[in-house]
């Protein structure tokens, strides 16, 4: 078995980290470890974020859903991946997800504060965060530059990309197709004829209801290659 310190510096914060420094660290900083059954709630829609929370065992369901609980994009998170970290600084700190465990799963937690000690005491933890959060506001603008010019993959691809994180795996989009073709303003012959070609290619499957991804880094790179034409 691991020790707890094998599983911190797996953690994308302690990226680059001397095993010495990880020492200190942990010295003078109050760590909180989580258990979780499957099924448990870890994070409800509209709690605030007041810990940065890192998933050092087990997997994570987390989902966002519109206001009208029409639309829902799902994803699994399993370690090292981190809980919508985006949430912990800036105007909107209350998350707009729910996590839910998919089995027994592990959350070390930071409250803000202690996190912010951290970064304050090495550029190295900075710039690992600063790393983390670039990655969200890159994906908001590929997605922005898609959704005004785009063709429907590259607006698809946007949801995909702009509503879970870089390791998400077993992504689900979840809405009726005629709610999702009058959202894209596209007739219903035209979206389909999109789902079948991307099905062909293998970047994705569907059913009346949900339109299930292969791989988000193709989801990735379709709005890349929409970028370099």
């Amino acid at each position: 078995m691991d020790s707890m310190y094998e599983i911190l510096m797996r953690l994308p914060i302690f990226n680059g980290v001397t095993y010495s420094r990880l020492e200190e660290v942990v010295g003078n900083t109050k760590f909180h470890f989580l258990k979780y059954l499957k099924g448990d709630k870890i994070i409800e829609p509209g709690e605030q974020c007041t810990h940065i929370k890192f998933i050092i065992s087990g997997s994570t369901r987390v989902s966002i859903v519109n206001a009208d609980g029409r639309f829902k994009v799902s994803q699994t998170l399993s370690m090292p991946d981190v809980i919508a970290p985006e949430y912990l600084f800036g105007k909107a700190t209350r998350y707009p997800i729910s996590a839910i465990a998919l089995e027994p799963t592990g959350i070390l937690q930071i409250e803000k504060q202690e996190f912010l000690k951290i970064l304050n005491t090495d550029p190295i933890f900075l710039i690992n965060m600063l790393n983390l959060l670039s990655v969200t506001a890159q994906r908001s603008a590929e997605g922005v530059l898609a959704l005004t010019t785009g063709s429907l993959e590259e607006r698809i691809a946007f949801w995909i990309v702009a509503l879970t994180q870089r390791r998400g795996t077993d992504i689900v989009l979840s809405c009726r197709q005629r709610d999702l073709y009058s959202l894209f303003g596209v007739q219903r012959t035209s979206f389909i004829a999109t789902l079948d070609d991307m099905k062909e290619r293998g970047l994705i499957d569907y059913t009346q209801h949900e339109i299930m991804i292969k791989s988000r880094a193709d989801m990735l790179s379709l709005l890349a290659s929409a970028t370099e034409e």
